[in-house]
């Protein structure tokens, strides 16, 4: 099937400060993983998804893998991802195809974009990652509520989620749609996200900034029960 992108998010009731801590620990403990190109342990913005205020209860793992097996491999058998299923109550699996990438994400791009498999389903999923300039903090999350109304009310999206490596800094944020039309509308005749477009170019929020669109290949969801 070839290079596949695997986002989980995992949700605790419990195991919270576990998790938090996970953050400084887990990055370290992946070297030479069979496949993996790329990862990041991610934060999730708190409210609607596109908070100043972390969520607590919510991490995710993005990883870029050479194909489905490797990732389906790691995630039954490697010890870091063992230990994440054994303490959170709630895991949700993306797993994505790059059909389209251009930016930097840690200097590089490790999305490799290319013609969707047949048997894809047709849902679009779109990643946008930036690092902020320090002097520019304040300017971009005075804009964050404008950005998360545009996507509130956005036509097509049926999940959306801040996430990120630093508060405040380091960026990102997913979203699932139903199809790349309504990506493209909402890209192109939604005021509120043609303005913060404008804003972004005109106020030089980022100095690193990556947009990549891909095809859901599946979406599992698995309730755990560690009460």
């Amino acid at each position: 099937m070839g290079v596949v992108t695997s986002v989980s998010f995992f949700h605790f009731k419990k195991n919270r400060f576990w998790a938090f801590k996970q953050m400084g620990i887990a990055p370290f403990l992946l070297k030479e993983v069979k496949g993996l190109t790329f990862y990041k342990f991610l934060g999730t913005g708190g409210g609607s998804g596109f908070s100043l205020w972390p969520d607590f209860s919510t991490y995710a793992f993005l990883g870029v893998w050479t194909s489905e097996a490797d990732f389906h491999s790691f995630s039954k058998n490697h010890p870091v991802f063992l230990a994440y299923h054994s303490k959170s109550n709630h895991i949700r699996t993306l797993i994505l195809h790059a059909v389209h990438s251009h930016g930097l994400w840690s200097g590089v791009n490790p999305f490799s974009s290319e013609e969707p498999p047949k048997q894809a389903v047709n849902k679009a999923v779109v990643i946008t990652r930036a690092t902020l300039n320090w002097n520019r903090l304040f300017s971009f999350w005075k804009a964050v509520p404008q950005a998360s109304k545009a996507i509130t009310s956005a036509q097509g999206v049926y999940y959306y989620k801040g996430i990120g490596e630093w508060p405040f800094v380091q960026q990102a944020t997913l979203s699932v749609w139903d199809s790349f039309d309504s990506v493209q509308k909402f890209a192109y005749k939604s005021k509120d996200h043609a303005d913060i477009v404008k804003k972004t170019r005109r106020k030089k929020w980022y100095k690193e900034d990556l947009f990549s669109r891909f095809v859901l290949l599946s979406d599992s969801d698995k309730i755990l029960d560690h009460e």
